[in-house]
């Protein structure tokens, strides 16, 4: 593995290979691990993709440390190096919400489900940047557990709240366009949800219907 020669590390196969960084699967000290390496941009300046390499994964490890601080369902971190690009998580046992749905076994309950899930998140003042039914994984329980903060961004304003149901509008409505009242029933799973904490869910709820207009209006 580039970056580091730890014995500790033992990999098993690669997850994913994306647009930003590359999962592979394998153990951490005998424990069930991801490992997240971020790729080198070849089309920016060195010193420049390193410098946001690190950013990013700053933010992202800032992100999971409070997430787990709370209990909140995502990966917990075992190691980091901002240097070379690299972290080391907790690997969620389960698969991607976005199969579930394929293939039926998952339904509008695992839905609103997911949208209970998202205000919880965003009440704990976060955006999540991408989010989709690819990265919420469903265990054998039926528990789900967030995924991917590599977009994620702390103190969000309520425009990037409104954007976060407005990217999952676009995934429900295009990938899962075959479950009738998709969109509906995650608008009713986040507004099931509500500790008093603002904004709102309904004035979230009410800006991602300000952003769908002017998507549907530039469309």
């Amino acid at each position: 593995m580039d970056g580091t020669s730890t014995p500790m590390w033992v990999e098993e196969k690669i997850l994913h290979i994306g647009a930003e960084a590359k999962i592979f699967a394998g153990s951490w000290l005998g424990m069930s691990a991801v490992l997240k390496m971020r790729e080198p941009k070849s089309y920016r300046h060195p010193s420049l993709d390193r410098r946001l390499t690190r950013q990013r994964l700053s933010a992202e490890a800032r992100v999971l440390d409070r997430l787990n601080a709370i209990n909140f369902p995502s990966p917990r971190i075992f190691d980091i190096d901002l240097e070379n690009g690299w972290m080391l998580l907790s690997r969620i046992e389960g698969r991607p919400l976005y199969e579930a749905l394929q293939d039926g076994s998952a339904g509008l309950d695992e839905i609103k489900n997911f949208g209970s899930l998202i205000r919880r998140f965003h009440e704990e003042g976060f955006s999540h940047g991408d989010l989709t039914t690819h990265n919420v994984i469903i265990d054998e329980n039926n528990n789900l557990i967030l995924i991917d903060f590599g977009l994620s961004k702390i103190d969000s304003e309520i425009e990037q709240l409104g954007l976060d149901i407005q990217v999952l509008n676009e995934c429900l409505t295009a990938s899962h366009h075959t479950i009738e009242k998709s969109v509906e029933t995650m608008i009713d799973g986040y507004c099931n949800v509500d500790s008093g904490i603002q904004p709102s869910a309904s004035e979230v709820i009410e800006r991602f219907e300000a952003i769908r207009g002017r998507v549907r209006y530039h469309a």
